[in-house]
């Protein structure tokens, strides 16, 4: 039997991809470079689907997530999975952090640590309320100052179920908010209008260390910064403000993450701001920069291996 150190974790459409799209080469090369760096560090490396069932997690000491980007559309699945797996291998980044970060409700706890976020109300599952009354309650409460909003899912990616409305377009959105309230809590926040004019910038960090940053554009006509709706990423020089601000963000984690992508913009007033915190399957821009996949892996192997 064939034992793994670590398996990288993968969907089973990028398992043999027949397509070959700008994004899935894209892909492939990025979970390339990772298993390059893991092999280089001496390590013995496997790539696998999460729900391959074949596959006996017993003979891996590690697993790290990497490009698991189905798991929002097959929830309750994969959350058993994680279950399971869990008592077989070791998880990189820890269960305890995945289950923390895939909930977007952490953005409430780094808050309460003293990250700025954007103004954000919580919406939970099966509660009541018409958009019209939720929308007032977070002018009320929030002090909500502009008449753009953001509603999305709290376990969500790839900007699944994520709508952007002015207050006069509230009603047409109604019959999906109830649908989505039915089954899932949902955020409402304030339209970012910096995010739109300027972009979002990606802030890579490694036990706790910056490495590098991507600027996240998107494009013409569209507030969605991700590629998979057109956006465009580009190579950036961050600040040492927006750099203390990311290592601020990652140590106000309830335990330091080995990885993390810290994504970040100028609010409304200006502020830098947390949009998101990935530190389960991100994004990592290894293809901007090849070293940073080498530091990974000796992460890894220091943490893990040693």
């Amino acid at each position: 039997m064939q034992l793994y150190d670590i398996v990288i974790l993968t969907d089973r459409r990028y398992i043999n991809a027949k397509e070959t799209n700008t994004y899935i080469k894209n892909l492939l090369l990025e979970d390339r470079l990772v298993f390059k760096a893991l092999e280089q560090q001496g390590l013995k490396v496997a790539r696998k689907a999460w729900d391959d069932p074949c596959f006996d997690w017993n003979i891996t000491k590690c697993a790290l997530f990497r490009t698991t980007w189905d798991y929002f559309d097959r929830y309750v699945e994969f959350s058993h999975w994680l279950k399971s797996v869990s008592s077989k291998t070791q998880l990189i980044n820890s269960k305890e952090l995945l289950h923390w970060n895939i909930d977007k409700h952490y953005l409430q706890d780094l808050a309460n640590k003293g990250v700025n976020i954007p103004k954000t109300l919580f919406i939970e599952k099966g509660q009541k309320h018409t958009l019209h009354k939720t929308v007032d309650e977070a002018i009320e409460t929030l002090d909500f100052t502009c008449n753009d909003y953001i509603l999305k899912p709290c376990v969500s990616g790839a900007a699944r179920h994520t709508y952007k409305m002015h207050k006069s377009e509230i009603s047409q959105h109604e019959a999906i908010f109830q649908k989505l309230i039915s089954s899932e809590a949902l955020m409402l926040q304030e339209f970012q209008k910096n995010i739109v004019a300027h972009g979002e910038v990606s802030m890579m960090i490694f036990e706790g260390i910056f490495t590098h940053a991507v600027l996240k554009v998107a494009k013409a006509g569209d507030f969605r910064v991700q590629d998979d709706f057109g956006g465009s990423v580009h190579t950036y020089d961050a600040t040492k403000d927006e750099i203390a601000f990311a290592k601020k963000v990652v140590a106000a984690c309830p335990e330091l993450p080995l990885y993390a992508r810290v994504d970040i913009f100028r609010d409304n007033m200006n502020k830098l701001a947390l949009a998101e915190l990935e530190i389960f399957e991100p994004e990592l821009w290894f293809r901007y920069f090849p070293k940073a996949a080498t530091i990974l892996a000796q992460s890894i192997k220091r943490t893990y291996f040693s």
